[in-house]
């Protein structure tokens, strides 16, 4: 489910239309927006800068739809239209112009939805066993809900993923450093974890 001013856009698996509602009163609005093509939507996200909408086909691709031009509408990634992902596609997140895709096992990828540039290809520690979403904060960070902790892959938590600069010096003369780049880490700390045995947040 997505909002773009007044209007909430539904999607539910196995159909190619996206509901429209009121936004004020959840009334059905005309009659969705057909994308000939999808057939299994998972998730959608809207952008009130182009304001487009951004549909996950599970398995597939990401179709990009006109929220005013309902005709209007495109495989949007992979970037090659006869294309499919090489694994599944769970959820999508939006913050300004990024796109944030969760993918099996534990990638996350980062678009810039102005060009389908990838900014960021994430993997998450091993010991994640599945992702379940991904948003990202106003100051760069990544907030994630996953299964598997270090401790114990049925728990369920939720980590913050920090970027960190770090300078790594690859050349050496008479002891000395004549070479050095910086490199960006990421980090991932755990905030909570649910005890999956009674449901509770620690």
């Amino acid at each position: 489910m997505a909002q773009l001013g007044d209007v909430v856009y539904v999607v539910c698996a196995y159909s190619s239309v996206i509901e429209m509602y009121s936004a004020d009163t959840l009334s059905p609005l005309r009659v969705g927006i057909h994308v000939n093509g999808m057939s299994h939507p998972s998730d959608i996200v809207a952008c009130c800068h182009d304001r487009q909408l951004y549909v996950v086909d599970f398995d597939c691709c990401i179709w990009q739809v006109s929220a005013d031009d309902h005709s209007s509408y495109r495989k949007w990634l992979p970037t090659d239209p006869t294309d499919t992902f090489d694994t599944a596609v769970y959820t999508l997140s939006l913050r300004s112009r990024h796109l944030l895709v969760t993918l099996e096992p534990r990638h996350i990828h980062q678009y810039n939805t102005d060009d389908r540039r990838l900014l960021r290809d994430i993997e998450l520690p091993c010991y994640v066993k599945f992702i379940l979403h991904a948003v990202e904060t106003t100051r760069g960070t990544f907030v994630v809900c996953h299964e598997g902790t270090l401790h114990d892959q049925e728990q369920y938590a939720v980590s913050v993923l920090l970027f960190v600069i770090c300078p790594i010096a690859i050349a050496y003369s008479m002891g000395q450093i004549i070479k050095s780049v910086c490199v960006c880490v990421c980090v991932c700390v755990c905030l909570s974890v649910c005890e999956h045995s009674h449901g509770r947040i620690s």
